[in-house]
């Protein structure tokens, strides 16, 4: 069968007509009617990428990050087209419209996205009727959780959504990172972030019955080396399964775009640097306990093998694909084991962290 998103060069002057979230939209609506031939990435290289996490063994370190496919709509095209992995939502209890439009604009110059978006999603019950409904397909699928903007208790939010996620979810992903919720980041804090992980825990507890998914935490790249610190102890002493490194940034250095000074989450090329060195930080301070998810301006090979060299088990990317279509993940994948058999590498766990 042939991907018809193998035609991504010839649509992307019609795409980048459009509004960037109607661009999107069109993306997603695609993946949920157009047939995907499934990629190899997750068979016939398995021998090379194959690697475990928390206990998950992934077929292939590539994965989608979270904001993507935020109401679960196509998990399963995205496994299809070669991702090793993905991450739906973030998902928050009560359906949310988000912040005002337009609230997504591409750096076409930067090979960047800003976005404040504001957590827009359909809300849990609509996310998890799809969850449910995919349940026996298999394939690592992570749920990104978050907590409503007007919520009185946001600890309460996390532990609600983790309570019903938990059967649904390969893994759980605690989004305390956005800079696009007023406040969410300072539950990053030291004593608001261990209650919100212990809620997260007991409510996982209440809902696990077989199945106990892995907690991961997603954490913005703007911290200090203290936060660095703090953090990876708590992960550590909460027996988290990884760190996700990590959510845009409110930088805006070197930009030319005129969307620059656009307000929200900086993500793509930018992003890049700043994150390697977050990633380089999380790894030291941890000392290797705890597994690292790399995200923040992938879209080679090798920056992917940059990511793990420095400590990542995993990556994720996002923005990438705006500029070099849906395939970029079997792409990456499919260099990655051109990378290592050139390195004498025979499987991602020997490489992570050996920079």
């Amino acid at each position: 069968m042939l991907n018809p998103f193998k035609l991504f060069d010839l649509a992307r002057p019609a795409i980048f007509a459009l509004d960037p979230e109607k661009g999107h939209r069109l993306a997603i609506n695609a993946l949920k009617t157009v047939p995907v031939a499934a990629s190899r990435a997750n068979d016939a290289t398995n021998s090379m990428l194959q690697t475990e996490v928390a206990g998950l063994t992934f077929p292939n370190p590539v994965g989608v990050a979270a904001g993507f496919d935020k109401d679960a709509e196509v998990p399963d095209a995205l496994l299809a087209l070669g991702f090793g992995f993905t991450e739906v939502g973030s998902i928050t209890p009560r359906p949310q419209a988000g912040n005002p439009k337009p609230r997504l604009f591409r750096l076409t110059e930067d090979q960047a996205v800003i976005n404040r978006m504001g957590f827009n999603n359909a809300g849990a019950e609509v996310a998890l009727e799809r969850l449910k409904a995919r349940k026996a397909r298999g394939g690592i699928v992570g749920i990104n959780i978050g907590a409503n903007k007007d919520s009185e208790d946001r600890i309460a939010d996390y532990a609600h959504m983790a309570r019903a996620m938990t059967p649904y979810a390969s893994y759980l992903a605690v989004n305390v990172s956005s800079p696009n919720t007023p406040g969410l980041r300072a539950l990053q804090d030291e004593g608001a972030l261990s209650a919100l992980i212990d809620g997260v825990i007991a409510a996982r507890a209440e809902a696990a019955g077989e199945h106990v998914p892995p907690v991961f935490l997603k954490v913005a790249p703007d911290l200090e080396p203290q936060d660095v610190d703090a953090i990876s102890r708590i992960a550590i002493d909460k027996g988290l399964g990884a760190l996700i490194v990590s959510n845009t940034t409110i930088s805006r250095d070197g930009l030319t775009s005129r969307h620059a000074g656009e307000v929200g989450g900086l993500s793509g090329e930018p992003l890049r640097a700043l994150a390697l060195q977050r990633l380089r930080d999380f790894r030291k301070s941890t000392g290797g306990e705890i597994a690292l998810v790399g995200v923040g301006g992938i879209s080679t090979a090798q920056h992917a093998w940059d990511r793990i060299k420095a400590g990542a088990s995993l990556v994720q990317l996002y923005s990438a694909m705006v500029y070099h279509g849906p395939t970029l993940g079997e792409q990456i994948a499919q260099g990655l084991v051109e990378i290592m058999k050139r390195e004498g590498v025979t499987s991602i766990a020997e490489a992570v962290g050996s920079e």
